[in-house]
């Protein structure tokens, strides 16, 4: 049987930067449809049940009453749907806990909704499960933009075999961090801070930045990845990194006008730009501070802690949207006979 994840953050794109930025904010009956079109794309394609997060934001809710008004129409069939069993702590936690579960239900793939924090989360308990990124974070960096009823199409020919095994899938890179024994990742850039504290978690003011470290980033991106997107570009499949470093503005060799987050465009001072290579050490460039991870602090540091950045390829999977889509189109996946034309038959 055919089955996918769910892991529906409800209340990804609500840190600092959208009160200090205009970053939008979905509200929950948004995220319960975009749901929606997600499980009509997977039951189109034949998958038959979905597990999904438990949460109290409001989501199950309107699914539950949704699902069950279609199903007494009969307009519309949606997959099974199973709720983890599991405690809802509204933190990140409940995300990991999500992705481990579904890993080890073994299901064919776990669609995010969320930003690059959420699917940082997930990627890190999923193992070799593939996943699909949703966009309702607040910097969407790393989850493409696309309307969530082709990732549901796209997930379920993938995960049902239509399209063959293996070519509808990505390897991604992603960076390491190690602060001792501690390790966490980032699925798009890592930031030194040259403060010492955790704080609102989210960064936005570029000032104290001193390297930045990054797996991809385009002309169009958002976020501390459009940092390298505007200086030198770098695109997901090509196995390098890149590593900016920062320094205050008065000693800058260059000056950059970067949106790093929704209406929120900062100047950042530039010292230089070099090629991370896969698998190779790199130190920061001061010896205390904090480790932002995808826009978020994480981790701290001072002169006695042994650290490092890492950059991996080939790290994890994702469902490769467009691939599955044009192979769709290209032998027919979603075309059927018309009743007028089997009658000639």
């Amino acid at each position: 049987m055919s089955t996918v994840g769910i892991i529906a953050n409800p209340v990804s794109a609500r840190d600092i930067r959208r009160i200090v930025s205009h970053a939008g904010n979905l509200p929950i009956n948004d995220r319960a449809n975009i749901v929606l079109r997600i499980l009509t794309g997977l039951s189109t394609t034949g998958v038959e049940e979905v597990f999904i997060m438990p949460e109290n934001g409001g989501i199950r809710t309107q699914l539950v009453r949704t699902i069950d008004r279609e199903d007494r129409m009969g307009t519309m069939r949606f997959p099974k749907l199973t709720y983890l069993d599991m405690p809802v702590t509204c933190t990140a936690a409940d995300s990991a806990e999500a992705a481990r579960q579904m890993h080890d239900q073994g299901v064919g793939a776990i669609i995010v909704l969320g930003g690059d924090g959420t699917s940082r989360v997930v990627v890190s308990k999923c193992g070799n499960t593939p996943i699909a990124g949703v966009s309702t974070g607040t910097n969407n960096a790393f989850p493409e933009l696309r309307e969530p009823t082709i990732t549901g199409i796209a997930v379920g020919l993938a995960v049902t075999g239509q399209v063959p095994n293996g070519q509808g899938y990505s390897f991604n890179k992603r960076l390491e961090v190690r602060v001792n024994e501690k390790r966490e990742i980032a699925l798009v850039d890592v930031a030194v801070v040259a403060e010492r504290f955790i704080g609102a978690r989210a960064i936005w003011k570029t000032e104290n930045f001193r390297d930045l470290y990054v797996n991809f980033g385009l002309p169009d991106s958002i976020g501390m990845s459009s940092i390298v997107g505007l200086l030198s570009p770098l695109d997901r499949e090509t196995p390098e990194g890149r590593h900016i470093r920062l320094v205050p503005a008065e000693s800058a060799r260059s000056h950059l006008l970067a949106p790093i987050a929704p209406g929120l465009i900062e100047n950042v001072s530039i010292d230089g730009v070099e090629t991370m290579q896969p698998d190779e050490v790199y130190l920061p460039s001061i010896s205390a501070g904090s480790f932002a991870l995808d826009g978020e602090r994480e981790l701290t540091f001072c002169e006695t802690d042994d650290v490092s950045v890492r950059l991996q390829t080939d790290a994890f999977r994702t469902i490769n949207v467009s691939y599955c889509m044009a192979y769709a189109a290209k032998h027919g996946l979603l075309t059927r006979e018309s009743d007028s034309a089997l009658a000639k038959l």
